[in-house]
């Protein structure tokens, strides 16, 4: 298989505006579809559909990037709201928790991107922790920090070095879900990525920051690379 088959999850917005058009959209920032191509993949996208469907979608495709977006609801984890908490998108969270079951069951390669590691972390059990400071250079605007690697872990095979990432986000890993370890760390010890611990678990990985905002390649690679087997 040479240029394996990569869906990504988009946004769902109640308008969007293009051209002369201003209305209703599923929309995915460029940067995704470019970095999966980039890599060898092939790009599709996987607008909010219905949860029921998540398992016949996931089998026609090789691999499945879990894109950044809005704030996970609280309530997927048993939390109160905090306050600066941002507003709920219940399509989206309801669409991709499916996804990312089924593409765990399925044993189908999964990289969740910002949002997409922590939804990651909900679907398996774990908690989130609602603001921090310090990850976003300012509103609408991506920031860097460097990221340091876990030795022995998937991520860390992929970038062994400490890296500087595009990073825009606010909300961060809490408690660990079920079966995942953590596999980068930022200065300030908020977890940074989180992968499949057990052996034989299949490629699963989640990266806080947004590598479709960077040069680098190869954490993108790595998933489109295990598509391909």
């Amino acid at each position: 298989m040479s240029q394996p088959l990569i869906g990504v999850s988009t946004y769902w917005e109640a308008a969007a505006r293009w051209g002369v058009w201003e209305l209703p959209a599923a929309l995915l920032p460029a940067g995704y579809p470019r970095l999966v191509q980039a890599a060898g993949g092939l790009a599709a996208m996987l607008p909010p559909d219905e949860p029921s469907l998540a398992e016949s979608v996931v089998a026609r495709l090789d691999g499945i990037v879990v894109a950044g977006g809005p704030d996970v609801a609280p309530e997927r984890y048993g939390s109160e709201r905090d306050p600066r908490t941002g507003p709920p998108a219940p399509e989206r969270d309801a669409w991709e928790l499916a996804l990312i079951r089924a593409a765990l069951a399925s044993g189908t390669p999964l990289l969740g991107i910002c949002r997409g590691m922590q939804l990651l972390n909900v679907a398996l059990g774990g908690t989130l922790v609602q603001h921090l400071d310090g990850h976003a250079e300012s509103v609408g605007a991506f920031g860097t920090h460097p990221v340091k690697p876990v030795p022995g872990t998937l991520y860390g095979s992929l970038v062994p070095e400490t890296s500087e990432v595009p990073t825009y986000h606010h909300q961060s890993v809490d408690r660990l879900g079920r079966g995942l370890v953590a596999s980068a760390y930022a200065e300030d010890g908020t977890v940074e990525a989180v992968e499949a611990g057990a052996a034989g678990a299949g490629w699963v990985l989640g990266v806080q920051w947004h590598p479709e905002m960077g040069t680098d390649r190869r954490v993108m690679t790595g998933l489109v690379d295990a598509a391909r087997t």
